[in-house]
């Protein structure tokens, strides 16, 4: 009997998945309740487990998108009676289909993975020298100054690390090499003694794949917001998958590394004592060295100077807490400030377009169209994604583009094409509590908008003082292009929209 998988109601919202990855392959054996591969929506990563035991049949590829009830799998459940049936002829099929060595050395270099990427960091190797690796298995991880990508083998065979974790290579350079190999994965011989514990040990080796110890896209969440290594934590899914549960209950057995290595010193504890003058290292990342280097390029290659202004708020806080609800229920996303800010600047951006400029060589290039970039911070630092076409974009979409970047920086999987060809900047200090700021230009702009906090400050209206909710706005410019009246005209501008909105939505 085939039992077809349908893709699960995730949310009521939600009309369509994307198949982030299968944890099976097809014609594999799949037991009742594991889980066979991760589903992406819009709004969050969701785990589909098997509703039978039986042999998987793959309906959608991976990358694929399909709606919510659609066939996603099918599972022959009469092929896990059969195979049951015959659990001796395994250790022969695996002696049959020994490894041979062909000869021949895959060398695999660091692939081109960006326009602008010059080099890259290992991460993190799944694989180690000596470990038997399949055509297109995962083996490794390596971060760029934007993204971390996944390194599959170019081949089958036995694994020799060149690379190791933590140095930084430029791109086509040797990152390893496979020894390439006919027929499957060395077969693990039967333990000749008694002993229990290396019975054991034996088909916990050779079970060992790409998920042991890997966390799904929810638990690597939950641990880098925690600030947790997943080697740490011991996983508790799918061949020693790290899951979501794994994640949560990590928390309270964090601290336990401190107890068990003050019990192997037989010492107590190392506590901070007032006047200890302890010190800690740690590497530099990939995204950490580009971001110091371009920021260091941007104060001493351009001409950068701050304009600030004040804006009240009253009008925008007004009318969100007039309409928020009413907003929400409609196009079910919140009304925040941002989709009010980036409407100000890509209209401002209309009447002074050196402010959405930039210098290319000896000539100056200026847009019809305002790509506005959002500085995001993220577990693994300052992301920048872009939202494209920003210009002729409505309220709601603006604030639904907005979250969706900022889910994906969180969970560390925008592409290369999502932070990539903004032609101004939109940076909010304001969320960390910060008053007043001079940003510094994301080259090759012309311009950044700095947003702080608001704060209540008395204010002189119509010769009365009165208390009101007061942002602090700072543009920092590059003077090559944009002169002190473009500016200054440029801030006033977004000054007075946001001052008076309904011009927002009526387009003066």
């Amino acid at each position: 009997m085939s039992l077809k998988i349908k893709v699960p109601t995730v949310g009521e919202s939600i009309t369509e998945v994307t198949i982030a990855q299968w944890f099976k392959k097809e014609g594999e054996m799949v037991a009742m309740d594991e889980v066979i591969c991760e589903l992406e929506s819009d709004k969050a990563t969701f785990e589909l487990n098997a509703e039978a035991a039986g042999k998987l049949h793959i309906v959608a590829k991976e990358g694929e998108t399909i709606e919510i009830g659609a066939v996603i799998c099918e599972i022959d459940a009469d092929a896990s009676a059969t195979s049951a049936e015959k659990p001796a002829e395994a250790p022969k099929a695996a002696k049959a289909e020994a490894p041979k060595p062909t000869g021949k050395v895959k060398e695999m270099i660091v692939p081109t993975v960006g326009e602008s990427i010059t080099e890259v960091t290992i991460s993190n190797w799944l694989k180690k020298t000596g470990d038997y690796v399949t055509l297109d298995e995962i083996i490794a991880e390596v971060d760029s100054d934007k993204a971390t990508f996944e390194l599959p083998a170019e081949a089958s065979g036995i694994l020799t690390v060149v690379a190791q974790e933590g140095d930084t290579i430029e791109i086509g350079a040797l990152i390893c090499k496979i020894e390439v190999t006919d027929g499957g994965a060395p077969a693990q011989e039967a333990p000749t003694s008694d002993n229990s514990s290396k019975a054991e040990s034996a088909p916990s080796s050779q079970d060992k794949t790409y998920a042991t110890g890997h966390a799904s896209p929810a638990a690597a969440k939950i641990l880098a917001e925690k600030g947790i290594d997943p080697q740490s934590v011991k996983g508790t899914g799918v061949d020693g998958r790290i899951t979501k549960e794994d994640a949560d209950s990590a928390q309270k057995s964090a601290p336990a590394p401190k107890p068990a290595e003050s019990k192997k010193e037989d010492s107590a504890p190392i506590t901070s004592t007032p006047g200890s003058r302890n010190e800690s290292r740690e590497r530099m990342s990939s995204l950490r060295k580009t971001v110091a280097k371009r920021l260091v390029s941007v104060k001493n290659e351009t001409a950068m100077l701050t304009t600030f202004n004040e804006v009240n708020m009253k009008p925008i806080m007004d009318i969100r807490k007039k309409y928020k609800d009413q907003f929400k229920e409609k196009h079910e996303i919140g009304l925040g400030f941002m989709s009010f800010f980036t409407k100000a600047v890509t209209m401002a951006a209309k009447d002074w377009p050196a402010v959405n400029a930039q210098i290319d060589g000896n000539e100056i290039v200026y847009h019809d169209f305002v790509d506005v970039s959002i500085a995001v911070s993220a577990p693994k630092g300052l992301m920048v994604p872009v939202i494209r076409n920003a210009e002729s974009m409505t309220f709601d979409q603006i604030e639904k583009e907005v979250v969706r970047l900022a889910m994906r920086a969180r969970d560390g999987k925008l592409t290369i094409e999502e932070m990539t060809g903004g032609t101004f900047t939109i940076t909010n200090g304001g969320i960390f509590g910060s008053m007043l700021s001079t940003p510094i230009i994301n080259a090759p702009q012309s311009a950044i908008l700095g947003m702080h906090n608001i704060v209540e400050r008395p204010m002189a209206v119509n010769g009365q003082v009165e208390i009101l909710p007061i942002m602090y706005l700072a543009l920092s410019y590059d003077h090559r292009i944009v002169d002190g009246r473009e500016s200054v005209s440029f801030l006033v501008r977004v000054k007075e929209l946001l001052e008076d909105p309904t011009r927002l939505l009526l387009g003066l």
